[in-house]
């Protein structure tokens, strides 16, 4: 009688701290606050990235979210009226209102919860975030409800000749690849050494032809999705580095002017970008 009585304790401690194990979130030293209240839901830090569980950060933020999962597609979708985000399992960004948002650290699922970085859920709900050192928390001001759409951000000519000229430049690329040319357009706008808007970026030959698709007919091909939405997370302001302005297939320039005189950045793909 007291082997059994032994015995179904011990089950009754395994199953009782497997039950625990299962349904305990996710926690890490940062602590989240929204609106003055705490939020009970998944929390940890991953290459240096404060991620949240989208589920619960969502309806913490607006009760009445409809949040439901495709297994299918491995695709996590947030309702609001006024906002419809969409996260998938590995993907580099999330789509709030049509807009593409970026993290350099993949979306992931962990123990049937899908993470994504707060920032980037804050931001989707139109919301602010304050970090307070005193505390390791996140302080969580409520805002609109939602970003801004996309038709009412991007301006169109702009993701018109910015994923284009991606397309054209490194549509056999890597999407990191694809970011990093989406980057030396938009820095080179920025630069006062060059042309401020992306059209006259592209076009420009103050100095000769900058772009070989400009003159082989390539720019105007239509874009592949990807050119589209990576032109989209450069224009929301991504870049893979905020200095580089010059990119070059070493390939089949193995000599250029750009590699002798400019510093050196990363090789991404196929393309050598400098300074």
């Amino acid at each position: 009688m007291k082997k059994a009585l032994s015995f179904a304790l011990i089950l009754a401690i395994v199953l009782t701290t497997l039950c625990i194990s299962v349904s305990a979130t996710e926690s890490s030293w940062v602590k989240v606050n929204i609106e003055g209240t705490q939020f009970n839901g998944g929390v940890t830090v991953k290459d240096e990235t404060t991620f949240v569980g989208i589920r619960k950060f969502a309806t913490s933020m607006y009760s009445n979210a409809k949040v439901t999962y495709n297994y299918r597609t491995r695709t996590l979708t947030v309702q609001t009226d006024k906002l419809y985000l969409t996260a998938t399992d590995g993907y580099n960004y999330i789509v709030a209102n049509g807009r593409y948002l970026y993290t350099p650290s993949p979306i992931f699922m962990k123990s049937g919860v899908m993470y994504a970085p707060i920032l980037l859920m804050t931001k989707a709900f139109g919301a602010s975030a304050r970090w307070e050192n005193s505390t390791s928390s996140f302080r969580i001001t409520k805002g609109s409800g939602g970003i801004l759409s996309g038709d009412q951000f991007y301006r169109q000519d702009e993701v018109y000749w910015l994923s284009r000229i991606i397309n054209a430049e490194s549509g056999g690329e890597i999407f990191r690849g694809k970011l990093a040319v989406g980057s030396v357009i938009l820095n080179r706008v920025k630069s006062q050494y060059f042309p401020n808007t992306i059209y006259g970026v592209i076009f420009d030959k103050k100095n000769g032809t900058q772009f070989s698709p400009t003159s082989n007919g390539t720019i105007y091909n239509s874009p592949s999705a990807n050119s589209v939405i990576a032109a989209k997370i450069c224009l929301e302001g991504y870049r893979v580095d905020s200095g580089i302005l010059y990119f070059v297939n070493p390939s089949v320039v193995p000599n250029s002017w750009v590699s002798k005189y400019r510093p050196f950045y990363a090789q991404i793909g196929n393309h050598a970008f400098y300074y």
